[in-house]
């Protein structure tokens, strides 16, 4: 609708005298006029200043008009004012203003009730906090532009089918808001059925999708196929592939062949690693991809300098490659236990080197000293690779049975890297989620 700021209603020969004097103006302060040929404009040139006037005043440049000219049909008092105030009042700071039209210079042309409210009121309906709606909007603008009924509702609905609590749907959206524009048919369905096909149970996508929605963001032709690819390429076992993804998502995103290619190069030249034994490695333990060449370094150093022989520090970090992020101050005090109270020799840490990795004062010790009161003698492996419960039968037991093979995901205590979120336990837990968790905690 025309503005009462555009003046008299003005005859056909008026409206082009005045289109020009406005284009002259528009042109003598840098703005190119060309888009604005459609445009109904306003009768006269004092208010046009007011509106570049008034863009400028809250951040925007001559080039960003020029990026998107249309904004100079908006009315300062009937679309500029208002939409700026209801922005203001959900979130957007008033200094990041014209960052914010910058990315999205349409939300001008929107009414506050009819479009921007909706989309808003959707946002709150999700979980998505009020605190947090200014950053959501500013992360993901074009958010204001959805339609409800479309690609918003379909997306989210899709990931509550395959296992999504509801209640996180928030929490994800805040992190990473894009996923309310991929199309499930296009992008979401595709990346999970890939995912599937190696063995990946649904729920424990949608856990991995809960903590991490950006893996969502990942392009599968461009980044996830060509890195899984590069993952056989070095060695990796197909069958592995799900426990490496469920371990450590971040890897289907990364630039994993410079990375790979990198650490298998120092492994083999710092600790005589062969090619398959790093992709054991890998496999094992696949954040090794990302980690720093000095930390690593490190605890391999502190096993060097007790005397073990760089073939047997080799095999150990190939059985349990945690080693290599241990913090040396908590290896050392293990290390002299078993040393000096202990009295064991260095060829059963060759054999069992997960005792590094178990907490001294929380495990080791309690345990130990049980089964000096008990005068048992046994492996390493027997009175620490197994839960509180099963530590105590085997006390009460006639004899030591035999030792089990363990499942490769459980390799002595928790380990945490840098950066690593530990997933909180939860009551009523499936299989699938707790091995989710034990593996995430790695």
């Amino acid at each position: 609708m025309p503005s009462v700021t555009w003046g008299v209603i003005q005859g056909r020969k008026e409206k082009l005298v005045s289109r020009v004097i406005i284009c002259d103006f528009l042109k003598s302060v840098g703005i190119v006029p060309d888009e604005l040929e459609e445009l109904e404009l306003p009768s006269t040139v004092e208010v046009m200043r007011e509106r570049v006037e008034f863009l400028q005043k809250i951040g925007l440049t001559v080039d960003d008009i020029n990026e998107y000219p249309l904004m100079l049909g908006c009315s300062v008092r009937k679309n500029i004012i208002p939409v700026l105030g209801y922005l203001e009042k959900i979130g957007i700071p008033r200094a990041r203003m014209g960052e914010f039209l910058k990315n999205y210079p349409q939300c001008l042309h929107a009414s506050v009730v009819v479009e921007l409210a909706p989309v808003v009121k959707f946002l709150r309906g999700l979980d998505v906090e009020k605190q947090d709606m200014g950053y959501v909007l500013m992360k993901y603008p074009e958010l204001l532009g959805f339609k409800l009924e479309g690609t918003m509702s379909t997306s989210v609905a899709y990931l509550v089918s395959i296992g999504v609590n509801p209640r996180d749907i928030g929490p994800m959206v805040t992190q990473y808001p894009y996923i309310l524009g991929m199309r499930v048919g296009t992008m979401i369905k595709p990346l999970v059925d890939y995912l599937v096909s190696f063995g990946l149970p649904k729920k424990i996508l949608a856990r991995m999708f809960e903590k991490r929605a950006y893996i969502l963001g990942y392009n599968l032709e461009e980044t996830v196929k060509p890195n899984v690819d590069c993952l056989l390429s070095f060695g990796i076992r197909k069958e592995a592939l799900a426990s490496i993804i469920a371990q450590y998502p971040q890897i289907l995103g990364l630039p994993l062949k410079a990375k790979l290619s990198s650490q298998q190069y120092f492994f083999n030249l710092k600790l005589k690693i062969d090619p398959d034994g790093f992709a054991r490695v890998i496999e094992r333990m696949p954040q090794i991809v990302s980690l720093n060449q000095n930390v690593i370094m490190k605890p391999v150093d502190f096993l060097l300098g007790r005397g073990i022989q760089v073939d047997d520090v080799a095999k150990m970090v190939v059985k349990c490659p945690q080693l290599v992020a241990l913090q040396v101050g908590l290896m050392k005090n293990s290390y002299y236990y078993f040393k000096s109270e202990m009295g064991r020799p260095v060829k059963e840490l060759v054999e069992f080197p997960e005792y590094l990795t178990y907490s001294l004062e929380s495990r080791i010790k309690p345990r130990y000293q049980r089964l000096q009161s008990k005068g048992i003698r046994c492996s390493l492996a027997w009175f620490l690779n197994c839960s509180d419960q099963r530590f105590e039968e085997r006390l009460q037991g006639e004899y030591i049975e035999a030792e089990s093979v363990g499942p490769s995901f459980f390799v002595g205590g928790k380990l945490e890297l840098p950066g690593s979120e530990i997933v909180s336990e939860e009551e009523d837990e499936s299989d699938d989620e707790i091995l989710y968790r034990r593996t995430v905690s790695l």
